[in-house]
């Protein structure tokens, strides 16, 4: 490459060119064929491991815990969802399956108790709440 300097601008008044320089790359290609030496071949194996989901029901415990929480059963499921996080960042599958099958379980349970006990708890707050306005204007 040429070594000598020259402005970036020439300028409008020096009526010259600049002058480029020629650039020549060479490349050379391997044909790819049979091993052209006579020692052992190796060969490299890279085990990647595959991403098993694993859902740790971590948004649906939480749900439970603070809207139903029968017998504690949001809180538990939660803290077992926390338990299948930890196990699937360790790398643990199976572990974490199990606690998120444990946790699935228990927020099944709470969300089914849950509804059960506000449509009972509506039914009777209806029951009160008419059997008090048949008092008022009965007497």
């Amino acid at each position: 490459m040429n070594h000598n300097s020259q402005p970036f601008f020439t300028g409008l008044h020096t009526g010259v060119p600049p002058t480029y320089e020629t650039l020549k790359e060479e490349h050379e290609v391997a044909v790819l064929g049979a091993p052209q030496g006579s020692g052992p071949v190796t060969s490299t194996v890279v085990n990647i491991r595959s991403e098993t989901v694993v859902p740790d029901h971590i948004v649906w415990s939480l749900f439970n815990t603070l809207f139903f929480n029968p017998f504690c059963l949001g809180f538990v499921a939660f803290a077992y969802s926390v338990k299948s996080r930890d196990r699937k960042m360790v790398g643990d599958v199976i572990g974490a399956q199990s606690f998120a099958s444990t946790a699935k379980c228990l927020n099944i349970w709470a969300l089914v108790l849950g509804i059960i006990m506000l449509a009972v708890s509506i039914a009777v707050i209806a029951v009160f709440f008419t059997a008090s306005v048949q008092a008022l204007f009965h007497d």
